[in-house]
């Protein structure tokens, strides 16, 4: 699949580490994915998502061919996060 667009998302928390390998190890149960505790690698079906994790931030990135696809990606990444960081009252990565 040729991927067209990227957006990237931050997430301010001393939890992205866990966070990161909660989405992965999530995510492999549908799709190919693999992780350690620093950066992670998910085949969402919309196209690539990579994450790193620092001790401050969570960052994701994802890619699709179209805006459509794009905005439905980070959907994705946002809802799953909403229920695992639901302790932080989180609701969206600051997406660029």
């Amino acid at each position: 699949m040729q991927t067209g667009l990227a957006a990237t998302g931050r997430f301010e928390t001393e939890n992205a580490s866990k966070y990161l390998q909660q989405l992965c190890k999530h995510f492999a149960h549908k799709v190919q994915a693999r992780c350690d505790d620093r950066s992670g690698e998910v085949a969402l079906g919309t196209g690539p998502c990579r994450l790193w994790a620092d001790a401050s931030e969570l960052r994701v990135e994802v890619m699709a061919p179209d805006a459509e696809e794009l905005d439905q990606a980070k959907r994705i990444v946002d809802s799953h996060l909403e229920r695992f960081a639901f302790r932080e009252d989180f609701k969206t990565m600051s997406w660029t």
